[in-house]
Parts: structure tokens; C-alpha cells; sequence
């Protein structure tokens, strides 16, 4: 079947989110060579992506997770708060644990990683198309097995565990988080129970990795 076969109505109609023009350009080369898919906005950043998203309402949106204003969840989040049959496929370098949860849970239907060969983007987006649900590749979905069922941070342990990352002393926490010494110690011991750590530069390299936290 070659391109003049396809109505242009019955492609799917992709929207791609990511603030790398090499990596939107990529991908819109790659779109263009299927004939049963068509490319109809791109956007750098999350709120430009959620003005296009109410223009284009695509079929499938290449949502990138980390974007310069707000998270490519955040932007999902807003808007499937319009849109609740909208269909987002997160595009990440990062495998982490905690963000892959956090972008299921939220709604996406699927999380690949950008080092994905581009044959495997393309059938993620004909089946989240087609209603599949939750696309992770086997390496991520091992990652995510591995981390399954451990107590999760709550968002001020998280806070935390940010500052610790940023070099700050107990002290200096609690000033930052309007909080006593005392409960920053306790909040820390959660930290360490909860993520396994020695020390606190093992917690905050845990919580890079998994994705908990962001320098």
C-alpha cells in the first residue's frame, strides 16, 4: 500500500512533544515514511502542548517526560483533564522507577525510552492506537518488577531528599522547609529505612537512579 492508497482521514494523527528538534525532527521523518500515519503538530514545551493538543485533539501524542516549563506528565495530567480518551505514549531517556509509576498511574499508555529503535516507536503508536494499554519494554517493565512493592517517599521526605542532593545541611533544611531539626532527622531516617541506604549519598544516588529526585 503506498501513501496516495490512505485517505488522509482514516491515518492515525500523531502529535509530538519534545523540546529537541533533533529528536522531533527524527521523528517526524520516521512518521512521514508510514503510510497509515500522519504527523499534525509538534510542541517544545508542556503548555504549548496543551494549546496544540485543544487545537489538532490527535489520535496519539509522543509526549516527552522531562520538558522546560512543566513535566510531560504534568502537561498529560492537564490534559486528560479536558480529554480523558486522549492517548499519551512518555518518551524518556531515563528509566527510573518512580517516574515510569507516576506517568502510569496518571495515564499514560505507554513508556518507552528514546534509545527504542524506531520500528518499535512505530507499533507502540499503531497499538495504543488500536486501545492496547500500558506499552513498556521488557528491559523497563523489568526495572519496574525489581522496585515493585517498596514503601513509597512521601512528598515531603521527598522534599528532603532533594535538598540533600543539593548539598544542604540538617540545619539548613529546616530553615528551607519552615521545619524543626528534630523532624528532619526523622524524616531522613524514614528516607534511609524506606530506600535502603547507608548513608545519605547512597539515598540521593538511589533516588537519581530511580527517578525520585532530579539534579
Amino acid at each position: 500500500m503506498n501513501k496516495t492508497q490512505v485517505n488522509t482521514e482514516s491515518k492515525i494523527r500523531v502529535f509530538c512533544v519534545d523540546d529537541h528538534p533533533l529528536m522531533r525532527e527524527g521523528i517526524a521523518t520516521a512518521i512521514r515514511n508510514e503510510p497509515d500515519m500522519l504527523l499534525v503538530a509538534e510542541a517544545a514545551n508542556g503548555r504549548d502542548a496543551i494549546e496544540a493538543f485543544r487545537v489538532h485533539q490527535p489520535d496519539v501524542t509522543l509526549m516527552d517526560l522531562r520538558l522546560p516549563d512543566i513535566s510531560g506528565i504534568d502537561a498529560m495530567i492537564a490534559i486528560h483533564t479536558e480529554y480523558r480518551d486522549a492517548r499519551v505514549i512518555m518518551l524518556t531517556t531515563f528509566d527510573g522507577d518512580a517516574e515510569i509509576q507516576r506517568a502510569l498511574k496518571a495515564g499514560a499508555q505507554g513508556y518507552l525510552l528514546k534509545s527504542l529503535p524506531r520500528r518499535q516507536l512505530l507499533d507502540a503508536i499503531r497499538k495504543v492506537y488500536s486501545g492496547k494499554q500500558q506499552i513498556i519494554p521488557p528491559d523497563v517493565a523489568v526495572h519496574l518488577a525489581e522496585n515493585m512493592g517498596k514503601e513509597h517517599l512521601s512528598k515531603r521526605e521527598v522534599e528532603v531528599l532533594q535538598t540533600i542532593a543539593q548539598g544542604k545541611r540538617n540545619s539548613e533544611i529546616a530553615v528551607l522547609l519552615f521545619i524543626s531539626e528534630e523532624t528532619v532527622k526523622g524524616h531522613i531516617k524514614h528516607i534511609m529505612e524506606k530506600l535502603e541506604a547507608r548513608d545519605r549519598t547512597e539515598a540521593v544516588a538511589i533516588g537519581i537512579r530511580r527517578g525520585i529526585i532530579h539534579l
